[in-house]
C-alpha cells in the first residue's frame, strides 16, 4: 500500500476518525444518562408511590428533578454529536437539522409557554438515540470494507 492509503481510512485522515470515535464515546455517554434519567424516573416514582414516603419531600424532588437533569446533561453532548455527524457528513444535513432544531424548538417553547419541558427533553432522547445509530451506521461500513479489502488483497 502507498503512504497515502496508510494515511487515509475510506477518505477520512486519522485525525478524524479520532473525532469521530470522540463524538461516539460522547454520544455513548449520552445514551448512559438517558437509562439513568429512565431508571431514576422509575425507581424514585416507585418509592415515592409507596404509602409510607407519600409526605416525603426530597423523594418528590429526586422523582421530579432528577430526570429533567439528567437528560439536560445530554444536551451539550449531543449538539457536539451534531457538529460532528455535520462535518464529516456522517448524516444528512436536513436530518441533523431537523432533529436538532425541533428538539430545539419544544424545549424552549416548552419553557416559555406552556411551563413544562418534558415533551423538550423527551425529544432530545430521540436525538442522541438517532446519532447513535449513525455512529454504529458509519463505523460498520468502515469495518466491512476494511475487511473487504482485506480479503481482496490476499
Amino acid at each position: 500500500m502507498s503512504q497515502s492509503s496508510d494515511a487515509l481510512r475510506h477518505g477520512f485522515s486519522p485525525l478524524a476518525i479520532a473525532r469521530i470515535e470522540g463524538a461516539k464515546r460522547a454520544n455513548t455517554i449520552a445514551i448512559y444518562l438517558c437509562y439513568a434519567a429512565l431508571a431514576a424516573f422509575i425507581v424514585f416514582g416507585t418509592i415515592a408511590s409507596l404509602q409510607r414516603f407519600h409526605s416525603s419531600d426530597v423523594l418528590y424532588q429526586l422523582f421530579y428533578y432528577l430526570p429533567y437533569v439528567l437528560i439536560a446533561l445530554t444536551i451539550p453532548l449531543t449538539v457536539y454529536d451534531a457538529l460532528v455527524l455535520y462535518r464529516y457528513r456522517l448524516s444528512q444535513p436536513s436530518m441533523i437539522t431537523l432533529s436538532v432544531g425541533i428538539s430545539t424548538v419544544l424545549l424552549i417553547g416548552g419553557l416559555l409557554f406552556a411551563s413544562s419541558i418534558w415533551i423538550g427533553l423527551a425529544s432530545w432522547l430521540g436525538v442522541a438515540f438517532l446519532f447513535r445509530a449513525n455512529f454504529r451506521r458509519f463505523f460498520k461500513f468502515l469495518a466491512d470494507t476494511e475487511a473487504h479489502q482485506g480479503t481482496a488483497v490476499e
